[in-house]
């Protein structure tokens, strides 16, 4: 049995080994046809065959046939850089042909699907790239470095949608477990990124990188792009000559500027020179050839403060008091200014859970190795944090801060986090000229001489204004906080970059203190600053009366505002801007109520246009001194510390001042803002406004003549003198001191609704006709009711 089981074995491996030998030769009565089909449908040749289409693909490999070259062509041009992950596949396919492992092709279907779709992918990333060089005869710039695929894909929003869709695809089927917990976490991860500007600067860091390796050809130096339209029109009428078309544009510009003159004026001002200029000997000289001061009469750096607290361990403060009441939040932004830190918070989820049993298919509880039964925290709900979580807590922040006060803004203006400013243990200084020689003061101030340097915000970025944009400006606070400051500040700008041919001051000071450093500028468009209460009525008519001639002057050459009317060849002499400081506003309301009240609300509504703007400060921001009226006519408001939040709504309507830390602490409310800005306000010390004051009483000005508008005093007292002759008036005011045994100057103008001059100037007539008697050196007088009563009114009065 052995010897016939060998005989058998050995036959079949004989016949094997004959089997090899007689591979590829041609067997007896076998045609050759059959042969080479043998030959050809054989594994090995299946292999070999894709490892020549795949050196076929090589861009650079010349085949003899020119059909195969723009076969090869065609396959470039269509996948670019991709081919070579054809000329790869191509490769290990045939490998495992040859290897007779074929079946690992199609095994598995995930890694075809993540190839196709990765693929796709990055054909579309490469085709945002045209590279200046060729793929053999195939030139990138035409096709892209990710083919014609890769141009079609990036070249509408549906090629685009299809890219990205591509992508997160193939995330997802090569790792699907990290792709869900990157879906959950997306969006904390996708804000926080967005708030520390990550993704701009990966852009730009892969767009310079891939122009690096990828250089882009450059637009030819001397072309011009043509708009289409014009090409078209120019082909539609070929007849036009060149003479033609130059007379036709000669005649629309002179429609153009018999229509429009002030367009032209306006564009041969923008090639004007800047509105401050350096000569020859380094001096500062406007655009009307008046000398400015040097930087060099400001203080050029504040003194340096040491002793401020470490922001990293404040967040961390912060973020660990939030917890320990059950707040998820985080700090995501620091922004360090020179009296208060920022800490931008973010915000977290409220999360609940629950404990659930861990069982099997039979629903039995699954032991451990203890024999206890398993558990698992399930999620089951998540809600983001509220606003009020937050807000409510500034007591406790403030606490742990070992702060005397904290400030929330919630939600910051543009970004997605609340503002908890905390002090700093050492407040800093901003001196003026570390803010007028900021790139954004130096910006505005080319455009408007009117541009003013108010402070640092919290991140410690300059911000200026235009007074000529607010149109006007509140200002308030307590005393001490830093008002006065900020008016010698708004003063001092306007005196470093305007001459007195462009900007003039009207200035009332009922303190007689506060302004008087500067008497002696050349920018009074009166003679003296105005402190006598008595004058106060007369100047602000002046005033009124000088916007009045200005409305009068732009009527006659049919401009609008004091811009068109200077920019006008028509016009005469340019007229300078108006800039009416207030100091006080309190004692003027207590002397006149009505007269200044309605003065100041007339010219705040009528004066923006002429060039006419005001700026009012109080110490006492109550309801009675910041009525409601003027409120309305003064959207631009400054608001520094106060001792209460009624005074604080009172001047923004807002609570917030009261928190404020004094010193230059600030809240500034732009026009076209919707919530009130923290700023650290500049400081001017009293050296440098008498070095500023010192320039401009030199002896080189003394002999520049200048115009005083006095005469506008005189026409305002005749003019308010005329208005209080008035016989009504006088029977009126005598009917009420008879209802009296004394009367004061003051009741006749609460019952009579009059300001304090003409109340006064009716004293005197009642004292002339007999009515009272005369002054007694307190504020009443006495009615001689006795001899009153016999009395006629004169038939005509002294004024």
């Amino acid at each position: 049995m052995a010897a016939r089981t060998r005989t058998k074995s050995g036959a079949r491996g004989r016949s094997g080994k004959a089997a090899v030998k007689a591979v590829g030769r041609r067997r007896s009565g076998q045609s050759a046809y059959q042969t080479v089909h043998d030959l050809l449908i054989r594994r090995e040749s299946v292999g070999v065959g894709l490892w020549v289409i795949a050196l076929l693909l090589i861009p650079w490999v010349s085949p003899l046939l020119p059909p195969l070259i723009d076969l090869r062509d065609r396959v470039v041009s269509t996948f670019a850089l991709l081919t070579f992950a054809w000329i790869a596949l191509l490769a290990w396919a045939g490998w495992l042909v040859v290897r007779d492992e074929q079946a690992r092709l199609w095994s598995r279907w995930k890694p075809w699907a993540v190839g196709v779709l990765a693929a796709l992918f990055l054909m579309g990333f490469f085709g945002f790239f045209a590279p200046r060089w060729h793929l053999g005869n195939v030139p990138m710039t035409r096709h892209s470095a990710g083919g014609d695929i890769g141009r079609e894909l990036v070249s509408n929003p549906l090629g685009l949608l299809i890219w990205l869709a591509a992508g997160i695809a193939a995330f997802a089927l090569a790792a699907p477990e990290t792709a869900a917990a990157a879906m959950r976490e997306a969006p904390n991860a996708a804000r926080t990124a967005w708030g520390w500007r990550i993704p701009h600067r990966i852009g730009l860091a892969t767009k310079r990188g891939f122009e690096f390796i990828f250089p882009t050809r450059a637009t030819p130096k001397g072309s011009v792009q043509v708009p289409l339209e014009s090409v078209l029109w120019a082909q539609s009428s070929g007849a036009a000559t060149a003479d033609e078309e130059d007379a036709k544009t000669d005649e629309e510009a002179a429609v153009q500027a018999s229509l429009f003159p002030e367009l032209d004026a306006a564009t041969e001002e923008e090639d004007d020179a800047p509105s401050v200029t350096v000569d020859a000997k380094g001096n500062r000289r406007s655009r009307d050839g008046w000398q400015l001061p040097s930087m060099d009469v400001l203080a050029d750096k504040a003194p340096v403060e040491n002793g401020r607290s470490d922001s990293a361990v404040r967040a961390s403060v912060i973020e660990e008091t939030l917890a320990s009441f059950g707040v998820d939040a985080k700090v995501v932004q620091v922004n360090e200014g020179p009296t208060v830190t920022q800490f931008g918070i973010e915000p977290g989820w409220d999360i609940k859970t629950r404990t659930v049993m861990e069982r099997d298919r039979d629903n039995k509880p699954v032991p451990d190795k203890d024999g206890r039964p398993k558990t698992r925290t399930e999620e089951v709900s998540r809600t983001r944090v509220r606003v009020q979580q937050i807000t409510s807590l500034a007591n406790d922040i403030a606490l742990a801060m070992a702060a005397p006060s904290i400030r929330i803004e919630a939600p910051v203006p543009g970004k997605p986090v609340l503002g908890i400013e905390v002090p700093n243990t050492t407040l800093g200084l901003v001196t003026l000229r570390s803010v007028v020689q900021s790139a954004q003061f130096q910006k505005q101030s080319s455009k408007s001489k009117l541009t003013i340097a108010l402070g640092q915000s919290v991140a410690g970025e300059a911000v200026v204004a235009d007074l000529a944009r607010m149109p006007h400006l509140l200002i308030a606070g307590a005393t001490g906080s830093g008002k006065s400051v900020c008016m010698n500040a708004i003063i001092s700008c306007v005196l470093m970059h305007a001459s007195p041919a462009e900007v003039r001051f009207v200035m009332i000071d009922p303190k007689r203190v506060e302004l008087s450093a500067f008497r002696p500028i050349p920018h009074l468009a009166f003679s003296n600053i105005v402190v006598e209460m008595d004058q106060v009525v007369g100047t602000l008519q002046a005033v009124i009366q000088e916007m009045e001639a200005r409305y009068r002057k732009f009527a006659a050459i049919a401009v609008r505002n004091i811009e068109g009317y200077n920019r006008s060849p028509r016009a005469g002499d340019k007229l300078p801007y108006w800039v009416v400081i207030i100091d006080e506003l309190a004692d003027l309301m207590m002397a006149a109520p009505f007269e200044v009240e309605r003065q100041i609300c007339r010219l705040a509504q009528l004066a923006r246009a002429t060039g006419i703007h005001l700026v009012v400060a109080t110490q006492r921001p109550s309801v009675d001194v910041i009525t409601g009226l003027i409120k309305a006519n003064f959207p631009t408001r400054i608001a520094f510390a106060v001792s209460s939040m009624v005074d604080s709504r009172t001047i923004l309507d807002m609570a917030g001042a009261e928190k404020l830390l004094g010193r230059g602490d600030m809240l500034y409310m732009a026009p076209d803002a919707a919530k009130p800005k923290r700023l650290q306000g500049v400081y001017v010390s009293d050296e440098e406004i008498e070095r500023l004051v010192g320039f401009w009483t030199q002896e080189r000005f003394a002999d520049i003549e200048r115009p005083v508008f006095d005469s506008l005093l005189d026409e305002a007292k005749a003019a308010l003198e005329a208005e209080g002759a008035s016989d009504d008036m006088f029977e009126r005011a005598k009917e009420l001191a008879l209802e009296h045994n004394r009367v004061s100057t003051s009741l006749l103008q609460r019952r009579l609704r009059i300001g304090y001059p003409r109340a006064a100037r009716l004293m005197d007539l009642l004292e002339e006709a007999g009515v009272v008697g005369a002054a007694e050196g307190g504020g009443s007088r006495e009615v001689r009711q006795a001899e009153a009563r016999t009395l006629d009114v004169p038939e005509e009065l002294p004024f």
